[in-house]
């Protein structure tokens, strides 16, 4: 039997043996894609990202790597590591502060699954190894040496694993172990009781914030000693149990009464609850493109976020997953875009659950914030570091002299600064976009001493000179030198003024500010410009660096800082996209997660996105993890991002359908969320739109582009024809979760 139809023949064991098989609902949409490895993943154990498959439930995740005939998966916790304000250097101290692993835990084979045909011993990396994972649920099969299957899935709805281990043609001995990695900082204690395997791990001594997690594991049907003999048409199932302090006081009595209670004979609920969670979660919205490559990368984006994503309090760090109990970067949240990228694609593609932990690190480290300001820049406001952790914890902060010594100039105060001075108005960005495609007022009540603090800084940081507002000694990238107007932070800046306009009229707040902060928008400098290749460019600074070969946040103020729409003045559209031609980084290993989107902001030819976004699909691991880049999760949503955009812009409060999808293509969206809390539905075929909806949530008018050039308009409300409406571009009064339909006369 080949390996696909034995893949297929081991999917319908595992649900008939131990679930009932579903029948969904035609109506219901779930991608159809799957992720394949045709070999075991290679960078894993890695301190960066690996290209292993990813599961997990926004708390608890897991990824596994085979060598050596043992199959061992990693399981991580975003709210474990070691959390004190820390950053150390050497074999010993690097990363002391940050992530860590939970546990590791090893299925080993043992001596039938060493033999080849003739009896000769085997190298572990001839055995043999496949796995496939459904991207709409998680669930991974990995198929060992033609006789052993593996299928793993974390539960959506409750911090568990379940694996369960089959012998397809012969019985099979292997034996299974709790462990962690070996730290002389952690804390480790394990056991055995009522046959359930325990284990708990933490970090207690010289910290800021006590961590610890306990894990208990517990066989359905099989004892567990040392060996077990796998007989064929009785597969081992396991159930794993994990959790942490911050989410249970006792944690370790917690998950072993939660093992305790798991049987044979009630795994299918668990299941079936896990199921209906990502059921759930793909009708928040879907796109439908005649293209299987873009729809699995967009898909498979959404399902990274999806499974890593959920925990309000800690949120994931820079690789999502980790395997590797020292983690480069400490798997921190990199704040000068690393950690805001992944989030990036989740407010349009309406997928707010996974957005909102977004938050809470940001708002945690305003008192540090507050006192860098008052201490490095002597401002009001906040000032933040590169780097910070949960809970106010700032990963970066140097307490040793590594850093001091090679980059005097980065540290200041003992903070991780690297020059910059726009690391707070970048962290703001996500929580804007969320308030503008909610217009939730609870929730601008939430952010606003922040966005409030921004501003403060912005107010006493920026200089009036010669009747405009500069930014003097502020590097656009990290070390670049003390730069004048760095063109992302001329971009933050407009950003966090308008955004605090916008907030203050809607939401009532400080009012009397308004005028203030207009006056200093309709001063502040203009964009740096230069000629390159006879043609008009942005330059990254007014004085100092000029360009650089490989990033690109030479057009960042673009996106995500969105200073530039297709409403901006032409001339500045036409700079913008002279720059786009020039630098061309769609492969650009720190910025793909802006540039696409800048290029579809400002108008750029869609057929070359298209077919770019093709390549970069090319470039990445089964996972969607781009290849040989050692950073994780912040560009897992790429694709998802850029193709939102191209069906369903609303930037600037304007919505326009299908902007910048090649002409050629049929497409369809149902329910992307747009400025100003509106979900917006629409399809495309042999280039006429129609099916056009819209979902006012909070009754906000909503402009739009004509989507049928200058032909009149008729609304339909509540099913019925309503008012006539034309113009290239028109507004409609909605009300509080009025749906309207929209037709050409």
């Amino acid at each position: 039997m080949n390996q696909v139809l034995m893949l297929r023949k081991l999917r319908v064991l595992f649900v008939t043996f131990l679930f009932p098989l579903q029948v969904f609902s035609q109506s219901i949409y779930t991608p159809p894609y799957k992720n394949t490895w045709t070999k075991a993943p290679k960078n894993i154990p890695a301190r960066f990202s690996t290209d292993a498959p990813l599961m997990g439930n926004g708390d608890v995740l897991t990824t596994f790597g085979y060598q050596q005939d043992n199959l061992r998966f990693y399981i991580s916790k975003n709210d474990f590591g070691r959390w004190v304000s820390r950053y150390g250097y050497g074999e010993k101290e690097f990363g002391i502060a940050g992530s860590r692993l939970v546990a590791y835990f090893d299925i080993s084979l043992h001596s039938e699954e060493k033999q080849s045909k003739n009896g000769d011993a085997r190298n572990a990396g001839d055995i043999g190894f496949s796995a496939s994972q459904d991207i709409w649920n998680g669930q991974t099969r990995t198929l060992i040496g033609g006789n052993i299957s593996v299928t793993s899935w974390v539960c959506a709805t409750q911090n568990l694993i379940f694996i369960q281990v089959d012998a397809l043609k012969n019985d099979a001995e292997i034996s299974v172990n709790l462990s962690a990695p070996g730290n002389e900082m952690a804390r480790l204690s394990k056991g055995e009781q009522n046959s359930i395997v325990w284990q708990t791990r933490s970090f207690a001594d010289s910290v800021d914030i006590p961590a610890s997690a306990a894990v208990a594991v517990k066989a359905m049907n099989y004892d567990m000693p040392s060996k077990t003999l796998i007989k064929k048409g009785k597969p081992l199932l396991l159930a794993l149990a994990v959790e942490s302090n911050f989410k249970q006081k006792e944690a370790l009595a917690y998950v072993k009464n939660r093992v305790g209670t798991i049987t044979p004979k009630n795994m299918s609920s668990f299941l079936q609850s896990h199921n209906a969670w990502w059921r759930q979660y793909w009708q928040k919205s879907n796109v439908r493109l005649d293209d299987p490559a873009i729809m699995k990368s967009y898909y498979q984006g959404l399902y990274t976020m999806g499974a890593c994503s959920r925990d309000l309090n800690f949120p994931p760090g820079i690789f999502g997953w980790i395997s590797h109990d020292s983690p480069f970067w400490n798997n921190d949240y990199h704040l000068n875009y690393n950690f805001e990228a992944p989030f990036y694609a989740l407010y349009g593609a309406n997928r707010l659950e996974q957005a909102l932990p977004y938050d809470a690190p940001i708002l945690a480290f305003m008192p540090r914030g507050k006192w860098y300001a008052e201490n490095v820049t002597h401002t009001g406001g906040v000032l933040y570091p590169v780097g910070i952790g949960p809970m106010g914890i700032e990963i970066t902060r140097q307490v040793d002299t590594f850093y001091t010594h090679l980059h005097p100039e980065g540290i200041e105060k003992g903070g991780m600064f690297w020059q910059q001075r726009s690391n707070a108005a970048y962290a703001l960005l996500n929580l804007g976009q969320y308030w503008y495609s909610t217009y939730d007022t609870s929730y601008a009540r939430k952010i606003f001493p922040y966005v409030l603090s921004v501003t403060r800084f912005w107010e006493d940081y920026l200089k009036f000179e010669d009747g405009r507002y500069v930014i003097h000694d502020d590097a656009i990238h990290e070390g670049s030198g003390h730069n004048l107007n760095p063109i992302l932070s001329l971009g933050l800046v407009r950003y966090v003024f308008n955004l605090a306009i916008d907030i203050s009229r809607d939401a009532h707040l400080n009012k009397s500010e308004v005028e203030k902060w207009n006056n200093i928008l309709s001063h502040i400098s203009p964009f740096p410009l230069q000629t390159r290749n006879g043609k008009e460019v942005f330059r990254y600074t007014e004085k100092g660096l000029d360009w650089y070969p490989d990033n690109g946040l030479g057009i960042q103020h673009i996106y995500p800082a969105n200073a530039i729409t297709l409403d901006s003045d032409t001339a500045l559209l036409s700079v913008a996209r002279n720059t786009i031609g020039e630098m061309k980084r769609w492969r650009d290993m720190n910025t793909s997660s802006s540039f696409f989107m800048a290029a579809i902001r400002i108008g750029y030819c869609a057929d070359t996105i298209y077919n770019k976004l093709h390549d970069f699909i090319a470039n990445t691991y089964p996972n969607g993890f781009i290849k040989n880049n050692v950073h994780g999760i912040e560009n897992a949503c790429v694709v998802a991002n850029a193709v939102d955009e191209m069906m369903c812009m609303s930037v600037g409060n304007t919505v326009r359908l299908f902007p910048s999808l090649p002409a050629g293509i049929d497409a369809s969206f149902n329910r992307l969320r747009a400025y100003g809390a509106f979900l917006i539905s629409a399809k495309r075929k042999t280039g006429i739109i129609t099916d056009v909806e819209i979902i006012s949530e909070k009754g906000r008018p909503l402009t739009m582009l004509n989507p049928w050039g200058n032909k009149r308009v008729k609304l339909l409300r509540k099913g019925k024809s309503a008012e006539i409406i034309y113009g290239e571009r028109f507004t409609i009064a909605t009300k509080v979760n009025e749906i309207i339909r929209i037709v050409p006369e």
